[in-house]
């Protein structure tokens, strides 16, 4: 008798999606785009704003907000002569968080990166 398994073919490869959520990882894998989108998951920051939170030179804060604008993971508004930045999807980015939370905790690697972020879905 032969036992029959339903072997899985490989899913074809998607060159487009793999490098587009390879950038969209990126944006999270530095510490400092991090913490900016820590500090932005509480409201609006302009870029000196973050510059005094982070105790950071503004050229780094400014490479990193263009980073994620990029992503599409910011909005901005001209106020004056101020640039306000936002996430743009806080909603969505507080679920990839609350993933990320379940998936480090099933590993063994328990952290929770900020509770402001899982706002009140936590």
């Amino acid at each position: 008798m032969t036992i029959q398994t339903s072997a899985r073919l490989p899913a074809s490869i998607d060159d487009d999606a793999t490098s587009a959520y390879a950038h969209l990882f990126q944006a999270f894998a530095e510490p400092t785009r991090l913490a900016i989108i820590q500090h932005l998951s509480s409201g609006e920051h302009r870029v000196s704003d973050l510059v005094d939170h982070m105790e950071l030179a503004q050229s780094t804060v400014s490479k990193h907000i263009a980073f994620l604008a990029e992503c599409g993971l910011l909005t901005s508004r001209t106020e004056g002569r101020s640039n306000w930045y936002a996430l743009a999807e806080p909603g969505l980015v507080r679920i990839l968080i609350a993933g990320a939370e379940e998936i480090l905790s099933a590993t063994g690697n328990p952290a929770l990166l900020c509770s402001h972020i899982r706002g009140s879905e936590s």
